[in-house]
């Protein structure tokens, strides 16, 4: 891919008080979108806070792309039902990692991202130092949907002889 600056690795952790689109429960997954990318999480059957622990990868050559969440309900014999979309921005995240923090201890917080109306996080999202790399939690508030929200943590992964932040 021409002009990959890098990629980024997207930890689905789960999702809380997801929406029932079955009769009590819901087959809840996850399609991710950015740009003309599109990744998709486990289903997690019968379940409304379903704990995915999947690892998402994107590769990243415009920052300014908004990566796109939306979650479904796997239905076996009809199309598969929405369940609410969220939509974020990596740049905060691509500008603490282009600090190349180096002998940070853990846990130092490089910046915060607040809630607004022109982002769907549900509270402050904190970028930080652990482990020596810069990470990102996040908790999205599901848009379209009665309930729901969905827990993420943002990582950066460098590719030698890419662009590079």
């Amino acid at each position: 891919m021409e002009n990959m600056m890098g990629l980024l690795r997207i930890h689905v952790q789960r999702g809380v008080d997801l929406a029932i689109r079955d009769v009590v429960s819901s087959d809840p997954y996850i399609i991710i979108k950015m740009g003309k990318q599109k990744l998709k999480t486990r289903v997690v059957k019968k379940n409304l806070n379903p704990e995915w622990n999947d690892d998402l990868t994107l590769s990243i050559s415009d920052p300014n792309l908004p990566v796109h969440l939306h979650v479904y309900d796997r239905d076996r014999f009809s199309f598969d039902d929405k369940m609410g979309d969220a939509v974020f921005e990596i740049g905060p995240f691509i500008e603490a990692v282009k600090m190349r923090v180096h002998g940070v201890p853990n846990d130092t917080i490089i910046t915060r991202v607040q809630p607004s109306r022109q982002n769907c996080l549900s509270e402050e999202s904190q970028i930080v130092v652990r482990d020596g790399k810069v990470v990102q939690n996040m908790v999205l508030r599901l848009r379209n949907v009665e309930s729901g929200e969905v827990e993420l943590q943002l990582h950066w992964i460098d590719i030698p002889g890419s662009k590079g932040l």
